[in-house]
C-alpha cells in the first residue's frame, strides 16, 4: 500500500469558482475504454477558447499542485475528471471547497484534495505567478502548506486524510496486502470450493 504523507512540486493557479467536471474533461472523452491519454484533454474546451488558460502556458507545464476556488469539481460524477488531472500531472489540489463526489474520486486515486482559506490560496497564487518554479509543499501529517517562507493551515476530511496517510486509499494495494486472508475466506465459502473442484 502506498502511504501519501505529503506532495511537493510547482503550482498552477486556476482560481475560479464552480468549475464543473464537464469543463475539466468534456463529455466527448467519456467514451474512452481506458484513461490513457486523457491528461492531454484536461480543460480542452476552455483551453481552445482561451489561449492564455494556465494549462496552455509553458511556464506551468510540469506543475503538481493545482490552486482552485470554491465548489471545484461540481456537476456530474465522472471519475474521468480527476483521472485527467492526474494524468496531466496534478498530484494535489488546494481549493476553498469541493463537490463531494469529485472529492471522493480524488481520494480514491491518491490525490490529496485539501481546503484552505481563499485569502491563503490567493497568496499562493501570487507566489506562483511571480515564480512558477517555486515549490509548494502540501503536508498532510501537519495539515499545512509551505511555499518559500509562506505557510498556511489546510483542512481535509479526517477519513480521507487517514486513508491517504495509512495507504488504505489504495484498494488494489489493500487486496494484495491481504491475499492470505482472502484465500482463507474463499476456502470457507462452499460454492467457491464446489467450482474449484470441477
Amino acid at each position: 500500500m502506498t502511504q501519501i504523507t505529503q506532495v511537493s512540486g510547482p503550482g498552477i493557479p486556476l482560481l475560479l469558482d464552480d468549475i464543473d467536471t464537464d469543463r475539466i474533461i468534456p463529455a466527448r472523452f467519456l467514451r474512452c475504454v481506458t484513461f490513457d491519454g486523457l491528461g492531454e484533454h484536461a480543460f480542452e474546451d476552455d483551453r481552445e477558447q482561451d489561449p492564455k488558460h494556465p494549462f496552455n502556458q509553458e511556464k506551468y507545464q510540469g506543475a503538481a499542485v493545482l490552486l482552485a476556488g470554491r465548489n471545484f469539481g461540481c456537476g456530474s460524477s465522472r471519475e474521468h475528471a480527476p483521472q485527467s488531472l492526474m494524468r496531466w500531472g496534478i498530484q494535489a489540489i488546494i481549493a476553498e471547497s469541493y463537490a463531494e463526489i469529485f472529492f471522493g474520486n480524488c481520494t480514491a486515486l491518491g490525490i490529496p484534495a485539501v481546503t484552505a482559506k481563499g485569502s491563503d490560496i490567493e497568496a499562493l497564487e501570487k507566489l506562483v505567478e511571480a515564480d512558477p518554479s517555486v515549490e509548494i509543499k502540501v503536508d498532510l501529517e501537519n495539515k499545512q502548506v509551505t511555499c518559500g517562507s509562506f505557510q498556511c493551515p489546510i483542512e481535509m476530511l479526517d477519513s480521507a486524510r487517514d486513508a491517504l496517510l495509512s495507504g488504505q486509499w489504495d484498494f488494489m494495494g489493500l487486496l494484495l496486502a491481504n491475499t492470505d486472508q482472502i484465500k482463507q475466506t474463499a476456502q470457507q465459502i462452499p460454492y467457491l470450493n464446489e467450482f474449484a473442484n470441477v
